[in-house]
């Protein structure tokens, strides 16, 4: 049909929605392309997208040698010999994955093999990359010959741009992404992610399969229209559409009972099938809906799980350990949450810490109600867990990201400290989790030079509507100025601590104040917010438990 479609089988495309007309693109300011990406301008136009690719590839920037054409031209006979390409044998570091056809004909089916054989070959470094064989037969698709494609999937492996992420070729980078995953599903999907603790007894299988749903089971007509995008904006377009899946997903299936004994085979077959339900100019609708963290935030998230696995030793693929080994009942005995509890609160924390096991730091019923006693049992722990049951059997609690002895910064005034990963949540008498934790306290108001005033009525409830016009000076995973209706100076005012009280403020209106003698407490509540208070205004404290996070790898 034109001089790309050598390895299409054309009697498995919609002809009908391709388009003869003889559009070029000229182009090259990235807003315009990233507008002409979305809109699918070269959607249409077989012919036209493989220029457009050609040309997007060829100025991605990489290694001084990189191979090319003409080094497949050299090694393919030596490499594959007169074996049947059909049945060559893939390299270990694609562990199986699936190797979509994207309709293409016999050929094109045994080139994909061929190439990827070469590239093991050229590219002795990759360990892990599930998703070679999908981008390997896409890109084919719109390739003059096997050298040509060969040429461009190493231009995308052998990129050199450290702000450029493009495909996961070791199985850290992609473990790694997989727990980012998981994490921005707790923040951006949270009915999602709910279902999927209800049942399954590993959350993290399951968004391990996020990059097979865009490459293996998601159908051309939509990975090509992704593929679009991800190569004028890079990896984050992947998880934008990955979030997408996993939020139609759950509004299609919400309450129906599940398909198969395995929520993650369920979530395949709605990928594969789902034209039935959503095309795909609304799933990057939807996906570019989502106001997703920046870039920059995405690589600090990113960077944090590495260094988590790396420092438990899991740099190659092995056994997963899942939540109901980290918080196993033989092992586990609180006074205020049951094994289910804890692990559903184990469920919503960053999935690097998820990999540890609670331990016990503190408890009133051993150690008395001493906050000096808190705070020399809980320092040097990074997170820690706070748990609260009152005496009229309400339990709450926090999720509080950073070693209390923070607060020393501050002297003897009331220091805030934290990063935008805590949170404080209800577990009776109904559950409910509260993002965002920020405090509104009157000595902020002489912490620095004034600014303008951000926040809302309330004062102390946040909302990732508002974008300052200011940049935060002080940027960490899941932090950063822009999310909130803060000045810069005070993003970082999440927990506070003094020899007299504990403040923990709470996203959606809440804060938790305890008193020096861990017996009494009160919490503040937005009334501009639908949501029921943490507990009593004031309460009066029946048991308060710290937990920290074991490392079972390391000891």
């Amino acid at each position: 049909m034109d001089e790309y479609g050598r390895f299409v089988d054309w009697d498995k495309m919609d002809v009908s929605a391709q388009s003869q007309d003889t559009k070029e693109l000229s182009c090259t300011e990235f807003q315009e392309l990233k507008q002409l990406a979305r809109q699918g301008y070269w959607a249409k136009n077989h012919s036209l997208r493989a220029k457009v690719y050609h040309k997007l590839i060829s100025n991605i920037p990489c290694r001084t040698v990189t191979p090319d054409a003409n080094v497949y031209r050299d090694i393919v006979v030596k490499i594959v010999g007169k074996r049947s390409s059909s049945s060559l044998p893939l390299p270990e570091f694609v562990d199986n994955s699936l190797v979509p056809t994207y309709c293409l004909n016999a050929e094109g089916i045994g080139a994909v093999r061929k190439i990827i054989l070469c590239i093991a070959n050229q590219f002795p470094d990759i360990s892990f990359c599930p998703a070679l064989p999908a981008v390997t037969a896409l890109l084919l698709h719109y390739s003059r010959d096997e050298a040509e494609c060969f040429e461009q999937v190493c231009r995308i492996l052998a990129c050199n741009d450290p702000s450029k992420r493009l495909i996961d070729q070791t199985f850290l980078a992609f473990e790694s992404s997989c727990m980012t995953f998981g994490d921005l599903v707790n923040k951006y999907c949270q009915a999602a992610h709910k279902l999927m603790v209800a049942v399954s007894e590993d959350v993290l299988e399951v968004y391990s399969d996020w990059q097979r749903w865009l490459f293996g089971e998601l159908p051309m007509a939509y990975v090509t229209r992704v593929f679009d995008v991800f190569l004028v904006e890079g990896y984050k377009v992947l998880y934008r559409v990955a979030l997408a899946l996993l939020k139609f997903f759950h509004k299609v299936r919400a309450g129906q009972p599940m398909e198969s004994d395995s929520i993650q085979q369920d979530i395949r077959a709605f990928v594969r099938d789902i034209a039935k339900s959503v095309s795909p100019e609304r799933l990057l609708e939807k996906a570019f809906a989502i106001r997703l963290f920046s870039r920059k935030e995405i690589q600090l998230l990113q960077m944090a799980n590495e260094k988590a696995l790396q420092q438990k030793g899991i740099t190659v693929k092995q056994k997963r350990q899942n939540v109901h080994l980290a918080v196993h009942a033989e092992n586990f005995k609180s006074e205020i949450v049951s094994v289910k509890e804890m692990r559903d609160i184990w469920s919503w924390i960053p999935e690097r810490f998820a990999l540890c096991q609670p331990l016990l730091l503190f408890t009133t019923l051993e150690h008395g109600c001493s906050l000096s006693r808190f705070y020399s049992h809980s320092e040097g722990h990074e997170p820690t867990l706070l748990l609260i049951k009152t005496t009229a059997k309400e339990v709450c609690g926090a999720y509080l990201s950073t070693d209390w002895s923070e607060r020393r910064r501050g002297g003897n005034k009331l220091s805030f400290f934290g990063t935008g990963e805590c949170f404080v949540f209800r577990l009776q008498p109904e559950v409910e989790r509260y993002e965002w934790v920020v405090i509104k306290h009157p000595e902020l108001a002489s912490s620095g030079p004034e600014t303008e005033n951000h926040s809302s009525p309330s004062g102390s409830a946040l909302s990732s509507g508002s974008v300052p016009a200011e940049p935060s000076e002080r940027l960490s995973p899941f932090l950063s100025a822009r999310h909130f209706n803060l000045p810069s100076k005070t993003a970082s005012m999440f927990m506070a601590g003094s020899s007299e009280c504990i403040i923990v403020g709470g996203g959606d209106g809440q804060a938790l104040y305890l008193d020096a003698d861990l017996n009494h407490g009160r919490t503040s509540h937005c009334n501009t917010f639908n949501n029921q208070p943490l507990c009593s205004e004031t309460f009066q404290i029946s048991v308060l438990e710290v937990w920290g996070f074991r490392d079972t790898m390391n000891g």
